[in-house]
């Protein structure tokens, strides 16, 4: 059973920094895809970054220059470094994985930025 669990959101500062965690389990390794979204409340869920298997990395245009998507050397834990953070950074945090055409998230982990 694939499982992917994120941590390391919490309250911070506009111009604070945080990075996230999120550990797959049950996929096989390396994965080949691995995506951070967001949600803010009353707003769509919004692909934030996206880390490919071999090591390519994209972001979205509101984060560029911001955040860094990585993972570690055996590959079950990617990381977002989230630096300069600003309140509209607000949001619930989701990790995601597409295996086979089905997606898996993550629990969500909570960012407030306050200003």
């Amino acid at each position: 059973q694939i499982q992917l669990v994120e941590s390391g959101g919490g309250l911070v500062q506009a111009g604070g920094s945080l990075r996230l965690s999120c550990r797959a389990s049950g996929i096989r390794l390396p994965i080949a895809v691995m995506n951070w979204y967001r949600q803010a409340p009353g707003k769509e869920r919004d692909l934030v970054a996206t880390l490919t298997i071999d090591g390519s990395s994209n972001y979205a245009d509101s984060v560029k220059g911001r955040f860094t998507i990585s993972r570690n050397k055996i590959r079950d834990t990617t990381y977002l470094q989230m630096n300069s953070l600003k309140p509209e950074d607000t949001a619930v945090y989701y990790c995601n994985v597409r295996v086979r055409s089905v997606d898996y998230w993550g629990q969500g982990t909570q960012v407030t930025v306050s200003s």
